[in-house]
């Protein structure tokens, strides 16, 4: 099954819950997408709270879609109207084939605002606040400093593809968000992180990973990578916490 047969089949399964709105943000809305390797980032705004019973609805909407591809990719975030409003407030989630709570970031808003798709009824301008670029880069600087620059203590974890992806792509993009002001998407940070100083066979293996598809490795190019990736993440991290303001 293809994207937008999923997307469509996706939408069906929320009638039930009569959905203010459903959107797409993340590489589907920014046009960096990969069919079948790119996760599919949703927002739902329902049209009440949820309820226990919206809660099970939600459940089985998922539910049915599971066996297909590429739905194990597939997050999707529900709010309220009431609730919409409110940054640290934590949703309902699924995401990872599981149901979980938790907000939706000032990058996500503003990623909506920006370039969000609608996929069912109303625009993410008629029902959700603007971000305040200080809002926004208080918070790519607080998730570097506090999510990643922790993590890097842990070495295990950097001999995983995807703590090596989001941690360099990431920081790529915080960095021109903190100095300009706005997002660019995947494929614009491994553009730019050469330019910063970052390892380019690090890089190089992100991209053809995402754009190429899978590669032979060795446990020896793992460990290098992991400590290439520590070693310039750290300094890298702290030189752009320092410099803000």
């Amino acid at each position: 099954m293809d994207t937008e047969t999923l997307l469509a089949r996706f939408t069906g399964e929320l009638t039930a819950l009569d959905p203010v709105a459903v959107w797409a943000h993340g590489s589907l809305a920014a046009g960096d997408y990969q069919e079948g390797r790119s996760d599919l980032d949703l927002i739902a705004v329902l049209p009440g709270p949820v309820t226990p019973a919206v809660v099970w609805r939600v459940a089985v909407a998922h539910a049915r879609l599971r066996a297909l591809q590429p739905a194990a990719g597939l997050h999707c975030t529900y709010l309220a109207p009431d609730t919409v409003h409110d940054t640290a407030r934590r949703h309902l989630t699924w995401a990872h084939q599981q149901l979980f709570m938790r907000p939706v970031s000032p990058v996500t808003r503003r990623e909506l605002h920006a370039f969000g798709r609608v996929l069912h009824g109303r625009p993410p301008a008629e029902l959700l606040p603007p971000v305040a670029d200080r809002e926004l880069r208080d918070h790519v600087v607080r998730d570097q400093r506090d999510f990643y620059r922790p993590a890097l203590a842990d070495a295990r974890l950097w001999t995983r593809d995807v703590w090596v992806d989001l941690g360099m792509i990431t920081f790529a993009r915080a960095t021109v968000t903190v100095r300009e002001g706005r997002l660019i998407s995947k494929r614009e940070a491994l553009d730019l992180l050469p330019g910063l100083g970052a390892p380019v066979e690090v890089v190089e293996d992100i991209r053809a990973r995402r754009y190429a598809g899978p590669r032979p490795r060795t446990e020896e190019w793992t460990a290098r990578r992991a400590r290439l990736t520590r070693a310039y993440l750290g300094p890298a991290i702290d030189a752009l916490t320092a410099s803000y303001d």
